[in-house]
C-alpha cells in the first residue's frame, strides 16, 4: 500500500464554493485535485493500491481509496466535485469516524495530527531540505507527506519531526506537489529495475 497526506491550507471545509474558480474561490483546490490525479490514475488505469488524504484547513480530511473508487475521472473539475460531495456529506461524519459519500471516498471531522496518528506505514516528509531519495531504501508500506503551496505550519512540523521517519527531497529542484507524487511513484515502481 502506498498512502499520500497532502495539506490544503486555504481549502474550504464546506461545499459552498464553485468549481468555476478552484484556484481562487476554493482556496487551491485545483493544487489538490493535481495530487490526486497524480497518486491514482495510470494511463487508461487506476492504482488500486493507493490511498490519498486530503487534510483541508486542519479540520476535515478527506479519503480516496484507489480499490474501492468508482465516478472518478482524472480531469480536476470531475475530482473537485467528488471532494465537494464528500464536504456535503461532513455532518454524517461522526466525530473522528468516517462517511462515505461515493464509492471508494469518505470523509472525517479530523485534521493533520489526527490523520496522521490513523495512518500505518513508514512516513516520509517529502521536503526540499531533506535527504536525496536516492540515498533512502524505499520503504514496503510508505506514506508521504505533502503540503500544498503552503510551508507546513509549526504545527505540522512538530507532528511530522515524530512521526516521520525519513525527510527525503526528490530531486535538485523544488517540484510542485503533483510532480512530486509521480516522482514518489516513479522511485518505487523502478526499484530495482536496470534496463527499461
Amino acid at each position: 500500500m502506498r498512502q499520500f497526506v497532502v495539506v490544503g491550507h486555504d481549502v474550504p471545509t464546506d461545499p459552498d464554493f464553485s468549481l468555476d474558480d478552484l484556484a481562487g474561490g476554493a482556496g487551491r483546490l485545483d493544487v489538490l485535485c493535481r495530487c490526486v490525479n497524480s497518486a491514482l490514475f495510470l494511463s487508461h488505469d487506476i492504482r488500486e493500491d493507493v490511498e490519498v488524504h486530503l487534510v483541508l484547513a486542519d479540520e476535515v480530511t478527506v479519503r480516496i481509496d484507489g480499490s474501492a473508487l468508482r465516478y472518478m475521472s482524472p480531469d480536476e473539475r470531475n475530482i473537485a466535485s467528488l471532494v465537494r460531495k464528500a464536504l456535503e456529506a461532513k455532518d454524517q461524519a461522526i466525530g473522528h469516524r468516517e462517511a462515505e459519500s461515493t464509492p471508494g471516498i469518505y470523509v472525517s471531522k479530523k485534521g493533520f495530527e489526527a490523520t496522521m496518528d490513523g495512518i500505518d506505514g513508514t512516513v516520509v516528509e517529502l521536503h526540499e531540505d531533506g535527504d536525496p531519495v536516492v540515498d533512502v531504501e524505499p520503504p514496503a508500506d510508505p506514506v508521504f507527506v505533502l503540503s500544498d503551496h503552503h510551508d507546513f505550519t509549526e504545527d505540522e512540523t512538530a507532528t511530522l519531526a515524530d512521526a516521520a521517519e525519513e525527510r527525503v527531497r526528490l530531486g535538485p529542484k523544488v517540484l510542485h506537489a503533483d510532480h512530486s507524487i509521480t516522482v514518489a511513484h516513479n522511485y518505487l515502481d523502478t526499484e530495482g529495475f536496470t534496463d527499461y
